[in-house]
């Protein structure tokens, strides 16, 4: 049996009322999404959270295991929401990775 293909989510696809997540860095329509399953439509929500619960708290709404760079993302619209300079996502992997060991 064929395998369909799920098609990339589209900004088109995120809820007008959580349009402006999409300005954020680091945040396309993918990640805007994750954001609104989490009940998140605007930047302020992301204000003093913490991005490993954020992540699990995905994890269990989806039933599924995402990737680890979802936390990394996550962390950085927390501290950019706190006051950090933008920062690719990739700026906060070494310190996800040292809280793991």
């Amino acid at each position: 049996m064929p395998r369909i293909k799920k098609r990339a989510p589209r900004a088109a696809d995120v809820p007008a009322k959580a349009m402006g997540l999409l300005e954020l860095p680091n945040v396309g329509p993918a990640t805007a999404l994750d954001l609104v399953r989490l009940g998140i439509f605007e930047s302020k929500a992301l204000k003093n959270q913490n991005a490993d619960k954020l992540y699990a708290k995905l994890c269990k709404i989806d039933g599924v295991r995402h990737d680890p760079c979802v936390i990394d993302v996550f962390a950085s619209l927390v501290a950019f929401a706190n006051g950090a300079p933008a920062r690719p996502w990739w700026f906060y992997t070494p310190e996800r990775k040292k809280r793991a060991r």
